[in-house]
């Protein structure tokens, strides 16, 4: 299956905005320009400002900024005037803004006045400590929704003083998560590994891939500092570009999906793009998980421990009948239930949340 291959699932059909203003990143799998090719493919006229042009400055000059003036991003200024420049200019209906926007409250409270529908996707958490900025809090409430991927955080969204909070998962972008073909797969150097993780190398993360090389796994890392631990360091593999990380997702005969505890994760991006990819998933165990694959056994198997972690990637390793009947089964349900984020896009521009958007 390849990304121009279209999910069964319908498009909600009620009217959609002529006109999208995306404020997020771009480049790799930022979920900003996810949703800016979804809007396209939605037949909605869409703009996307990058938000990392709000960050780029002198290594010096983002330390004090950092640390003596609450981590605010240097040009948070300058990026609030472009965006009011293209509100004006682009008229656009909706402004969307993807996780710590550099937006602040003024910026937004100038957007509102022109009528425009403000909308926050609020991929981190703004209370984990590495994080946390009083100049994003008080922009947060001046959202007219905002979307929330943690149920964990509904509540607190709401107590910050957010008009509507809804919960609405990652999902997946199907131009770049989807089944390599096997030609590619040929073409590729990767080796076949038994795990296969991507991810940053947390503090919380890193015992379990220490079991996994203490137990005699072929374990792959990807993402930052895995190569500032003594334990991983021989197997870290740095960033992977796109292409890269699909076909090591494709490769790997288990791909991990663990969740990010600081953001307090009940799923992750990788939930997603890695049935998307048609791998078998060994999946975190949380009450997200379990409402988007089932039961234990139904698309993927779960792990609440370390022990069990263990014994089920085993498991999955040693039996390929089964690890291929998963990842089959994970394969379809994904990219048939609604989970691209064409689905997403429309959820948020309906005003809907998971709890009430066909799905």
């Amino acid at each position: 299956m390849t990304g121009e291959q279209a999910e069964n699932k319908p498009i909600f059909t009620r009217e959609l905005p002529k006109r999208l203003l995306i404020a997020g990143g771009v480049g790799g799998t930022n979920v900003g320009e996810s949703l800016y090719r979804a809007a396209q493919k939605l037949g909605i006229k869409a703009r996307i400002l990058d938000t990392r042009r709000a960050f780029d400055a002198p290594v010096w000059l983002r330390a004090i900024n950092w640390r003596l003036l609450g981590k605010r991003p240097p040009h948070l200024r300058a990026f609030g005037r472009e965006l009011l420049d293209v509100c004006t200019s682009f008229k656009p209906q909706v402004l969307i803004t993807t996780g710590l926007a550099p937006v602040s409250r003024r910026v937004l409270d100038k957007v509102g006045e022109l009528n425009i529908r403000t909308l926050n996707f609020l991929t981190d958490d703004p209370w984990n400590p590495a994080h946390q900025a009083q100049w994003f809090m008080r922009a947060l409430p001046a959202y007219d929704i905002v979307y929330s991927p943690r149920r964990a955080m509904l509540s607190d969204l709401e107590k910050a003083g957010c008009k509507q909070v809804r919960f609405l998962p990652f999902g997946y972008d199907e131009d770049l998560f989807f089944t390599p073909d096997e030609a590619a797969c040929r073409q590729t150097s990767l080796p076949t590994a038994d795990v296969m993780f991507a991810g940053g190398a947390d503090e919380d993360r890193v015992p379990y891939m220490q079991a996994f090389i203490e137990h005699g796994f072929n374990l792959a890392l990807y993402g930052d500092y895995w190569h500032r631990q003594a334990a991983t360091r021989s197997l870290a593999k740095g960033q992977a570009d796109v292409a890269t990380l699909r076909l090591a997702i494709a490769s790997a005969k288990v791909a991990l999906c663990l969740v990010r505890r600081a953001n307090r994760d009940g799923s992750c991006m990788r939930t997603f793009e890695v049935p998307a990819v048609g791998a078998c998933m060994l999946t975190e165990d949380t009450p997200e998980h379990r409402e988007i694959f089932g039961k234990e056994g139904e698309a993927v198997l779960y792990f609440d421990s370390l022990d069990a972690m263990l014994e089920k990637a085993r498991t999955l390793c040693d039996d390929e009948i089964l690890r291929t009947g998963l990842a089959q089964r994970a394969h379809l349900l994904i990219t048939t239930g609604g989970h691209t984020y064409r689905h997403r896009l429309a959820a948020m521009l309906a005003g809907e949340g998971w709890d009430n958007a066909a799905r």
